[in-house]
């Protein structure tokens, strides 16, 4: 899921960023209204996530452009303005959900998660279907059960097939990390799933897509 954040408060953009990146979304941050409106040309994202109060567009304006130019994409606003007029104007141009300044970042992942991956798509790769709701896992439409390790690489390599994930990525998957537990890991992980998992020399392991 790639997620499009507007947030010109340094600290808070961190920790967001930080926060999406470590329950496997793909952030792209940026600090201005401008920054924004252009990546919404250059990529396709699932979500924005837009502050109101930010430079040169603000989010009210932005997202009145987007729907204009017949941007559908889903919109979460957070925002330190609490009046009425506000929400009322940001449901009005179709935003889906409205949090108010100050918050607790993990109430933005509930909130996500409520939201948008309430029913999910399966996503599949080779024999391997994977539901990322509930983590069930199938091979050839039975059920595998996976260790704590498995599981968490299963769900980041399936949903960034054909890219290159760094070793210490990967290492968030994991409770003792090290290089040669990760190749151990891996190894279980491609005799499991019968997947094309490459080692990119001194970077990581990708997933090949077939």
């Amino acid at each position: 899921m790639k997620i499009l954040l507007l947030e010109d408060d340094i600290l808070l953009g961190e920790t967001l960023e930080e926060m999406l990146q470590q329950a496997h979304y793909d952030v792209h941050w940026v600090k201005d209204g401008e920054k924004a409106a252009d990546a919404t040309f250059d990529m396709a994202y699932d979500l924005y996530l837009l502050d109101i109060n930010v430079p040169k567009i603000n989010g009210l304006k932005l997202l009145e452009e987007l729907r204009e130019a017949g941007d559908t994409t889903r919109v979460i606003f957070i925002s330190a303005l609490s009046d009425i007029a506000s929400i009322t104007k940001g449901f009005s141009l179709g935003a889906d959900d409205y949090l108010k300044k100050p918050f607790f970042p993990e109430e933005l992942l509930i909130r996500i998660d409520a939201k948008f991956t309430s029913s999910p798509q399966m996503l599949h790769h080779g024999v391997i279907a994977f539901n990322p709701h509930n983590n069930e896992v199938t091979k050839e439409n039975r059920l595998l059960t996976l260790g704590d390790v498995q599981l968490p690489l299963l769900r980041f390599f399936i949903t960034n097939i054909g890219r290159t994930l760094t070793k210490e990525s990967l290492f968030d998957c994991m409770e003792h990390p090290s290089e040669s537990a990760l190749r151990v890991a891996i190894n279980k992980l491609k005799n499991t799933t019968g997947w094309d998992i490459q080692n990119v020399r001194a970077i990581g392991y990708r997933l090949e897509a077939r």
